[in-house]
């Protein structure tokens, strides 16, 4: 067989050479150690959290190490693109941080590597097909699905591997006056790979994340081209990242069994090998027992979800942070203030056997994040989101920014700020009372008689003063409780209860409820500052009148 005679019949119009490929993508200037890594998603729309967790090893490894973050669109499978979805992945993983040094964008591609998108790339796929086939790696096979279904049939039959080998590969040793004969027929044709590997060998591969792997031979000739010149994902991606100059792939671990494939490609094609990084999966705990993430079965799967539950960016980011790197809450404790990407990232520490999520560990760093940020700035992120996610209460934040920074202000700050918010959602239900539209009338502990309630709250807008400060405010409701044969003695109402009504807090609660409506509230003195005299009287009078 002449292959070179092959090369030029199956690819008649590739005039491009590797060689001329290679001046045209050169090698990077970049610093010595930097990686240059991609994501490489498929079209599909489906934004998920995995996406984001490949997209933060990633953008960790590339940024800190002075290198190359890219994006890459692998949409050889048009039969499962999503319109518009390589927009919505952009857009989501910006939203979540991940930043593109090039790659695909919203109006064509950015950067000297492209095009980004693999459709566009035929042409230099083909170019390393011809170089393949002229070197007998590989070949046209002309066989049809029927063939192929009763070749699959007989393998299982026999219990045999399934697959296009050894003496299932009817197509490997064809002649070139055969080849010829069906191309002159109109026949369609898929290029395979021309495998020399077995599975009776093995070999050691050192993975980032898995450590020493034991790898057996791949022996299937696999397609590299399909029947309308569009690469299976396989060869497309072993071309890009070599012409991009990919020195880390990072991806999930349902990618290792096609491993032996890809190292045995890459060889044939005389690429230096990226070094790997197969990302276990997300888990969560299924009653005692662990099982993956599923957008079936989980929501939270799903990217959307965190934006329309209201968890902040940050906190998403760094949680994520935290089931990749578990010294990652060390460093937070010894640095409380510091920017969550100063945290030296190590694709090293990644759990192999992939990451347990956590919904109540999310909601507790959401907590200590929210906590952290000044008034002003959740001012805006809650805004922001409860524009779009709750329109009414958007408009009035937005219509009073000083009242409700005032109201977000209330134990923020300090060693030990409130962590009242764990997402925006629970925004409304902690302040919402301050918009009188939201406010709820309040039920009382009915042990106490309303008269009892009645009481307590007419003493207190005798006392009330809106000059005093917190002390004397506070001292004024102890006053009351004594008056009215409750105690501010905790030690002593505990020692004996039976010799009391009750005791401050009760007083409190009463207060509390007749002007917020609520049980809990932010720091009521505070609360009674922001809202002023007039609003104060006019709620605690309106309780009043229900009591009589």
């Amino acid at each position: 067989m002449d292959y070179q005679v092959l090369a030029d019949l199956l690819f008649p119009h590739v005039t491009d050479t590797p060689e001329s490929l290679e001046e045209r993508f050169p090698l990077r200037e970049v610093p010595e150690g930097a990686v240059i890594t991609r994501m490489a998603p498929s079209p599909t729309g489906f934004v998920h959290l995995g996406n984001l967790v490949q997209g933060l090893t990633s953008e960790r490894m590339a940024h800190q190490s002075g290198g190359v973050l890219f994006l890459r669109v692998e949409d050889t499978d048009a039969k499962r693109e999503v319109p518009g979805a390589v927009e919505v992945l952009i857009d989501t993983l910006k939203h979540y941080g991940i930043q593109f040094d090039e790659g695909a964008t919203h109006d064509g591609d950015a950067g000297l590597y492209g095009p980004y998108r693999q459709r566009q790339r035929a042409g230099i796929y083909h170019v390393y097909a011809k170089k393949l086939v002229s070197e007998g790696q590989a070949y046209p096979c002309f066989c049809t699905e029927e063939q192929l279904a009763a070749m699959r049939e007989t393998q299982e039959a026999n219990k045999e591997n399934t697959g296009y080998y050894g003496k299932y590969a009817m197509w490997r040793d064809r002649s070139l006056e055969e080849i010829r004969s069906e191309l002159n027929a109109g026949n369609p044709w898929v290029l395979r790979f021309r495998s020399t590997g077995s599975i009776e060998n093995q070999f050691k591969f050192d993975d980032l994340v898995k450590g020493k792997l034991t790898i057996t031979e791949n022996d299937v000739d696999h397609v590299l081209l399909k029947s309308d010149g569009i690469p299976t994902y396989h060869f497309a991606h072993a071309v890009d990242d070599h012409l991009m100059r990919t020195t880390h792939v990072v991806r999930g671990d349902e990618w290792l069994p096609t491993l032996p494939f890809h190292i045995q490609l890459f060889k044939a094609l005389g690429f230096k090998l990226p070094k790997y990084v197969h990302i276990g999966p997300l888990m969560k705990m299924d009653g005692t027992s662990k099982r993956k993430l599923s957008k079936r079965k989980d929501p939270e799967l799903a990217l959307t979800y965190y934006k329309a539950e209201g968890f902040p960016v940050e906190a998403v980011y760094e949680y994520i942070l935290t089931i990749l790197n578990s010294n990652f809450e060390d460093w937070r404790r010894a640095n409380p203030d510091a920017p969550a990407d100063t945290f030296k990232f190590s694709p090293k520490k990644l759990n192999p056997a992939g990451s347990l999520f956590d919904y109540a560990k999310l909601t507790d760093v959401s907590k200590n994040v929210i906590s952290r940020m000044d008034a002003a700035k959740v001012y805006e992120l809650l805004t922001e989101w409860a524009k779009e996610f709750d329109p009414d209460f958007g408009s009035k934040l937005a219509a009073d920014p000083e009242l409700a920074t005032a109201v977000l202000a209330i134990g923020r700050g300090g060693k030990k700020p409130r962590k009242d918010l764990a997402v925006w959602k629970d925004a409304k239900p902690y302040m919402g009372f301050f918009y009188d539209e939201y406010l709820e009338a309040p039920v009382f502990d009915e042990k106490f008689d309303k008269s009892v309630v009645l009481d307590a709250l007419t003493r207190f807008l005798e006392k009330f003063d809106i000059n005093d400060d917190a002390n004397t405010w506070f001292n004024k409701v102890k006053e009351i409780t004594e008056e009215m044969g409750f105690t501010s003695d905790m030690k002593a109402y505990k020692a004996d209860p039976s010799a009391f009504p009750g005791t401050v807090a009760d007083i409190s609660t009463f207060i509390r409820q007749a002007t917020t409506g609520k049980t809990n509230s932010p720091d009521l003195f505070t609360v009674m500052q922001i809202l002023g005299y007039d609003r104060t009287v006019a709620r605690i009078r309106a309780v009043m009148e229900t009591l009589k």
